[in-house]
């Protein structure tokens, strides 16, 4: 097996046990509740806690990961003698990632004989995790280093990201929508349906009177895409704040249409992303033939 190593973060929103079977290492975002301050550890029981304080009034901040960790984490991976890939979200929602760059150059010149690339993934949340999902699974058939790096390259803007929220003052508190905005849409029980373009953003680009109707236009962008390309063996990653019988309902309505979909996981949102849109909130990621949100 090519002896390299592939590396991410915790806004990947893989499932832990994921994470340690297949060997890879990840650094960790911080959150406070609170005073407290956690690690994001990426584990089923920690978001459905968090999830659950939330419903309850719980105040959740997130922090960003600052070059010093950053040089620690990638040193220690440098250290095993292997080469490196590194995947994050994308540069355009976490102000991480200049940290991560400037970590990059100064780790880079301590171990001049060995490979670290990192990646601007134009991913978040499980958009990145399907992207870091399937460049460890070419690595363990065998592909090199380049080949995975060139992989990645080639797809990353192919991973399509459909989310909806359903209480907009968690979009209201990071800014997404004014209060004026916020405030009409509880009142009208506007749900907004995001997506995440080419620039590796989060955007609204419609919005659906009702929980029902938000969750029929993920589902409808979903089919649009496997409309355009054969589905057949197709793995979809749906990703949920505590909203797990909405979760089902779209992996039935998925198989419904095309039964020949591969795999259709359902696991926890991470607590990061969820910090900032809310319980309720569902995520669809899966690759397709190209970023669009119609």
């Amino acid at each position: 097996m090519s002896d390299y190593i592939i590396a991410t973060a915790s806004t990947s929103d893989l499932p832990r046990t994921w994470l340690d079977d297949h060997q890879v290492p990840f650094i960790s975002y911080g959150y406070t509740v609170g005073e407290t301050l956690y690690q994001d550890d990426c584990r089923e029981e920690s978001r459905a806690a968090v999830y659950a304080g939330m419903r309850s009034g719980d105040l959740l901040k997130t922090s960003m990961i600052n070059e010093f960790a950053y040089i620690e984490f990638f040193r220690g991976l440098l250290q095993t003698g292997k080469d490196v890939v590194f995947c994050d979200m994308s540069q355009k929602m976490s102000t991480s990632y200049t940290n991560s760059v400037n970590a990059a150059e100064k780790v880079r010149a301590e171990f001049p004989d060995q490979r670290f690339y990192l990646m601007d993934t134009r991913c978040i949340s499980g958009g990145l995790g399907t992207l870091v999902y399937e460049m460890v699974r070419r690595k363990e058939q065998g592909a090199s280093f380049d080949e995975v790096v060139a992989w990645g390259e080639a797809n990353k803007l192919k991973i399509a990201h459909r989310f909806t929220v359903d209480d907009l003052k968690y979009l209201k508190a990071g800014g997404r929508v004014s209060n004026a905005s916020a405030l009409i849409g509880t009142m009208l029980s506007i749900k907004p349906v995001l997506y995440v373009p080419d620039e590796g953003t989060l955007e609204v680009v419609s919005k659906a009177r009702g929980r029902k109707s938000s969750l029929k236009a993920i589902r409808d962008g979903i089919l649009h895409d496997f409309e355009k390309i054969d589905p057949t063996g197709t793995e979809v990653h749906i990703l949920h704040a505590d909203c797990q019988k909405d979760a089902e309902f779209i992996r039935d309505e998925i198989k419904a249409a095309y039964p020949q979909v591969g795999n259709i996981s359902i696991t926890g949102l991470g607590v990061v992303i969820g910090a900032h849109c809310g319980p309720g909130l569902l995520a669809v990621f899966y690759l397709c033939d190209g970023r669009s949100p119609a």
